[in-house]
């Protein structure tokens, strides 16, 4: 038997690098003699940069940068096995994981970290970059980002502003005399799992700015920065941010990244399983163990889970997803494809409990699982 676990992260919890380990030992515990493949998988967000760079046999460069309060640290970027391709996720120097939770505040967050990561791939001689958009602690419309790269960001006085996505509220001018001119010579790729637009209630600050720790007070306070920097940033450049697909993604920062670094905008599922080769990994399988922090109705908008399905129905390959909470549709997973769908915790439990223990339940939870497989396959 040929099983092949494609897992997403579980986001703050668990890694799909540690969760295919557990899904591996749960399942060895019953099947001992099963040909497992380990595919782990991200859809831009956190786990991205790892999974590619271990898909391609590249490496990892540690650089100093900050985090999303300005704080130095250490981060890294990942070079594929191509030895061209710089790879830089937005959530290693910019994500919530950064933050302690009394911390987060998406007003004063900024993305310049991130930028720095880019200018130190820049100094190594990089131009071509993959861009992963997901699990931010900012909402500053990728300012921050810019303005490590050289863009000034001035308000009404000619003044620059400080960094953070509420001092967006007084921008008024954008100089980029001092932009960094390697820029042009560059090649950006922005993986994004979300199509929202920069503003209005559909954008970044009204969907994603109550996880990063904005109440209502500040989501409307953000939003009108975003409009005013929006408008700003179409004077200048001439492109349109404001509605367009996936300008939204982390705080905004798809908006940077599409007006100034000119990058094109693609699915991050679809990015990672075509540089793992998923689809040359489950030929043959017989069955594929998916799954991410939760199965809901948003997943069957084109996240990564209904990806692997799609890509497993092509091959024929049932799918099972293991995931930390599931949704109580009946319909959801036969709209998805997927075989079936279980809950990693065995009974009702406190958030904090279930994202301790999701490796140990992944464990069990494959274990139980496959011992049903093992005995249907039995009474064939």
């Amino acid at each position: 038997m040929k099983i092949v676990l494609a897992p997403d992260s579980f986001k703050g919890s668990a890694s799909a690098v540690r969760l295919c380990e557990a899904f591996e030992a749960g399942i060895r515990s019953v099947l001992p003699d099963a040909e497992i493949v380990r595919v782990p998988l991200a859809d831009g967000g956190e786990g991205t940069m790892e999974n590619l760079v271990a898909a391609t046999g590249g490496e990892f460069r540690t650089v100093p940068t900050v985090d999303p309060l300005g704080r130095p640290i250490e981060g890294r970027y990942g070079v594929l096995g191509d030895g061209k391709t710089a790879v830089i996720e937005l959530a290693e120097a910019s994500g919530l994981t950064r933050l302690k939770a009394g911390e987060r505040d998406p007003r004063r967050t900024t993305t310049y970290g991130t930028g720095l990561l880019i200018k130190a791939a820049l100094d190594a001689g990089f131009r071509s970059f993959l861009i992963g958009l997901g699990g931010s602690a900012t909402n500053d419309g990728g300012a921050g980002l810019l303005q490590a790269l050289g863009l000034r960001l001035l308000d009404e006085e000619g003044r620059e502003l400080e960094r953070g996505g509420a001092a967006l509220a007084r921008l008024a001018a954008i100089v980029d005399t001092s932009f960094d001119p390697r820029i042009r010579e560059s090649r950006f790729v922005a993986a994004v799992d979300i199509e929202n637009p920069l503003t209005g209630p559909s954008g970044a600050s009204a969907v994603f700015g109550p996880q990063k720790g904005a109440d209502a007070a500040a989501i409307r306070e953000l939003d009108a920065a975003l409009d005013r920097y929006a408008a700003v940033v179409e004077r200048h450049t001439g492109v349109h941010v404001r509605t367009m697909p996936g300008t939204g993604a982390a705080g905004g920062t798809g908006a940077a990244l599409a007006a100034f670094l000119n990058a094109r905008m693609r699915p991050g599922a679809e990015i990672v399983m075509r540089v793992a080769g998923f689809a040359r990994k489950i030929r043959g399988a017989s069955w594929i163990v998916t799954g991410e922090g939760r199965l809901d109705s948003q997943t069957a908008s084109g996240k990564l889970i209904s990806r692997v399905c799609a890509a497993a129905r092509k091959a024929g390959v049932p799918v099972i997803a293991l995931c930390g909470s599931v949704e109580p549709d009946p319909d959801l997973s036969a709209r998805l494809g997927l075989t079936a769908a279980f809950p990693l915790a065995p009974g009702p439990c406190a958030l904090e409990e279930a994202m301790e223990s999701a490796e140990r339940w992944a464990k069990e939870r494959a274990a139980v699982v496959f011992r049903l497989v093992a005995a249907a396959s039995a009474r064939r």
